[in-house]
């Protein structure tokens, strides 16, 4: 009864994800006969095996993963004090074994029959997915209702991946939110895929179903090193390494103030043109990127001149500093593509802590140890040139083409400020204004003003890009450079 009633919904069992998200016949599982002690309220004698949650282990792609799986047919996946046990266990064994853990997530918070240890369950599973994080990949698939504390412990880890029409989080229910607030919304309204895609940012990578979802879980551990004492894994592959990226001359126009998209920039640079994107949806105005170059998995970063000109914001500085976390706690080498005309003014970014956070991007590549190499394909400008991984805040190299304009502001701007008194003094001042202009343009913002002063070191041809990378990042593989001992840094907030 309860698996048709799931069907319906478009929603599989526990067991049927668990078995498409493995390769075949690799699960394992284990504490498959355990039950609930608790007494009273009704579920006195319903004692299920399993306890609602199925945890074990298997392979993806050959290297071996551990899993748990809400299963809804059971309680409807509400966790009590053996279920928590079941999960914690199982990222014990994980951490143990240096292997990623994914969670398939399918519960309606606590169990309440159960009371306080339910809740105490959700605490250690909050406990060690935090011992847990920067040590293996961890990642959450929400594949059903997902409230409380069912939707906190996802929140934690490295990754969340969410499904239109069945996939909901919230901290409370439409209900509570009605009765507190007065505001009426519906689940999907409040915490539908498409709300944390978008709005949110809380889903990493949203699907239009199951299998299309799963079948990018796969992919993405695929790019991912089992842990942190790994470098991430290398694959062969056809494409050549010194392939020339010609096609980008005619893809990116010369003038900056043109807009084009990043994504096909990165599409022609890396191989085989394959990238996954990570928040593809939210914040649009920088993109986040895990791919491969001659083989290997290397994280990228790039300003998006499609929206907001590629100018960042609160969003996009959250998101990108996220992102370059990720990376350099598993040792992904990380490649900046700038083409940025500095942070986006406005009242609200400024009321919103656009100071605290863009910090955090700051903050997160001036943290980041692995390999990180730039690239400014155009215009880089102000503070939000610093913050997109300069030479200044630990970039191992910068390169940049020769259409690269690297300045405080854009040259119309500056000259406005320098020069004002000079325009509105002279006789034609619209002359004059384009003429103080282009002084400043060619003084201090020619291509190769940076690079005279080490802050750029080398000016490429657009179409050797891709080789450049290859090489420049064959060269840091190795790279090591020890963080001062602390027991952690401050991040700003």
């Amino acid at each position: 009864m309860a698996t048709t009633a799931q069907k319906k919904k478009g929603k599989w069992t526990a067991r049927e994800r668990i078995d498409y998200l493995l390769d075949d016949g690799t699960f394992n599982e284990i504490e498959m006969f355990r039950r609930h002690r608790a007494s009273g309220f009704g579920i006195e004698h319903r004692r299920p095996h399993t306890d609602g949650v199925i945890t074990g282990w298997g392979s993806i792609e050959g290297r071996t993963a551990f899993v748990y799986a809400h299963d809804f047919q059971m309680f409807g996946g509400a966790l009590g004090e053996a279920h928590a046990e079941k999960i914690i266990k199982v990222l014990e064994m994980a951490a143990a074994a240096g292997v990623p853990v994914i969670g398939l997530c399918d519960g309606a918070g606590a169990r309440i029959q159960e009371g306080v240890t339910a809740l105490a369950g959700y605490g250690g599973i909050f406990q060690q997915i935090t011992r847990n994080s920067g040590v293996i990949p961890q990642i959450s698939v929400i594949l059903g209702p997902c409230a409380g504390g069912a939707a906190y412990s996802p929140a934690l880890t490295d990754f969340i991946f969410m499904v239109r029409g069945i996939s909901q989080m919230f901290i409370t229910g439409p209900d509570v939110v009605q009765a507190v607030t007065g505001e009426t919304v519906s689940h999907e309204g409040l915490g539908g895929a498409d709300v944390h895609a978008t709005l949110s940012g809380v889903s990493a990578c949203t699907y239009d179903d199951e299998p299309t979802c799963l079948e990018n879980v796969r992919h993405l551990v695929s790019l991912l090193p089992a842990n942190n004492r790994e470098l991430p894994p290398t694959v062969a592959t056809t494409d050549p390494a010194d392939r020339l990226t010609t096609r980008l001359l005619d893809m990116v126009p010369a003038e900056g103030y043109r807009s084009y998209d990043m994504r096909a920039v990165i599409q022609e640079i890396v191989d085989d043109g394959d990238y996954f994107e990570i928040h593809e949806t939210w914040a649009p105005n920088v993109v986040c990127a895990l791919t491969r170059l001659d083989g290997s998995t290397v994280g990228i970063v790039a300003n998006q001149p499609a929206a907001f000109a590629g100018a960042l914001n609160i969003e996009a500085s959250e998101k990108a500093a996220r992102f370059v976390q990720a990376c350099d706690a598993f040792n992904i080498p990380l490649v900046t593509l700038v083409d940025v005309p500095g942070f986006l003014p406005g009242v609200a970014q400024e009321h919103q802590g656009i100071i605290r956070h863009g910090a955090k991007l700051l903050y997160a590549y001036c943290n980041a140890t692995v390999p990180r190499v730039q690239v400014i394909l155009r215009k880089a400008y102000g503070g939000a040139y610093i913050v997109m991984d300069s030479r200044s805040v630990g970039a191992d190299l910068s390169l940049a083409w020769p259409t690269n304009e690297i300045a405080v502001m854009g040259a119309e701007g500056a000259a406005n400020i320098i020069f004002r008194r000079d325009i509105a003094a002279a006789d034609d001042p619209a002359g004059r204004r384009a003429q103080r202009i282009a002084e400043y343009r060619d003084e201090l913002m020619h291509p190769f003003y940076a690079a005279e002063r080490g802050l750029v070191d080398d000016i490429i041809d657009p179409a050797d890009t891709r080789q450049t990378l290859i090489r420049s990042l064959a060269m840091l593989r190795h790279k090591h450079r020890a963080l001062p001992a602390r027991k952690h840094g401050n991040q700003p907030q």
